[in-house]
């Protein structure tokens, strides 16, 4: 007698590449892309960023067409981070409205024509001789409640620029209160605000210090997140969404897929993660190698953010990320 085989097989649905794309769970789409962009006010012309391949600093033309080419694609927004030419104690250069972030956005929304999404870092790390995301106090600690008023002034330079989301990187307690309070009164009530509601003082972001040429001095460990937290992080998103959060942010990614599910599973708001500088050039540098695909290796990063709950995802990749996408 012939054994019966098991009546259950998956392998089925796993037969063709038709059927594989019908019953596929997880749909990356590039309208979920966000695309980071470094302007450098220093640069005459577009200048590679060593650490982190395919991505380089821009100039204010050279940023206008790649927002123009990020509409072209289909992303659905940029988020733009600056290096100004000068550095002081306070980042004052953050809130001048002729500072080079804030002539960004300008130049970012006018090319993005009302294509896509325009958000801008709101955080004083890239502004300071000293590198913190605020204002420091006597000690050399970060003063939180001070650091909330150069918030303030931040975002009103950066709604007032014509930023549609202003992105708090900073992690500093009661900021997406502060600032929503502050550009409510200011009659910037459509000015959203993404919260980097979990952002973990992680090791993954060596090259975008390097792309930020951080002047960092000692670490962020007493205000971003540390790695061993995971129910610390769905607290720190539901405070952002309680005090006026629109979007909250998990980052970086891959290591705290688990936390941006417990996020998604909770957040009433869009979740976004962020795939950050360390964990781009880890692909970038093995693909140069020749130890893995890039393309597949990418393509099933961004797959696995989507699949753990994310619904917007920041990524270096995003351009080639939507080609791919496009040709799938």
């Amino acid at each position: 007698m012939t054994a019966i085989g098991p009546q259950r097989r998956p392998r089925r649905l796993r037969a063709s590449a038709p059927l594989r794309r019908l019953v596929r769970e997880t749909r990356p789409s590039a309208a979920a892309l966000v695309l980071p962009i470094f302007v450098h006010e220093s640069v005459t012309q577009t200048q590679p960023i060593e650490s982190m391949p395919g991505v380089s600093h821009h100039t204010l033309d050279s940023l206008a067409s790649l927002v123009d080419e990020a509409a072209a694609a289909g992303i659905g927004g940029v988020m733009l981070f600056a290096i100004p030419s000068q550095r002081d104690a306070t980042g004052s250069a953050a809130a001048d409205p002729d500072g080079i972030l804030n002539r960004a956005i300008a130049r970012a929304v006018a090319a993005a024509d009302g294509r896509l999404v325009v958000m801008a870092d709101l955080c004083l790390d890239e502004f300071t001789d000293h590198g913190h995301c605020g204002v420091l106090d006597e000690r050399g600690g970060v003063d939180n409640d001070a650091t909330l008023e150069a918030y303030g002034e931040m975002a009103l330079a950066q709604a007032r620029a014509g930023a549609h989301v202003l992105g708090l990187s900073g992690m500093m307690d009661g900021q997406v209160a502060h600032v929503r309070a502050v550009l409510d009164v200011a009659g910037y009530m459509d000015t959203s605000l993404l919260a980097y509601a979990a952002k973990y003082a992680s090791a993954f972001y060596g090259p975008f210090r390097d792309a930020v040429q951080s002047d960092l001095q000692g670490d962020r460990k007493t205000y971003q997140m540390d790695p061993a937290n995971g129910r610390e992080g769905l607290l720190e998103a539901e405070i952002d969404e309680a005090e006026g959060a629109d979007i909250v942010m998990v980052k970086p990614a891959l290591p705290y897929l688990d936390v941006v599910a417990e996020v998604a599973a909770a957040s009433r708001v869009p979740v976004a993660a962020y795939h950050v500088s360390g964990e781009y050039s880890q692909i970038e540098a093995a693909a140069q190698r020749g130890w893995l695909d890039r393309r597949a290796a990418h393509l099933e990063a961004l797959t696995s953010m989507i699949r753990a709950g994310s619904d917007i995802v920041v990524t270096y990749a995003a351009l080639d990320l939507a080609a791919w996408l496009s040709e799938n």
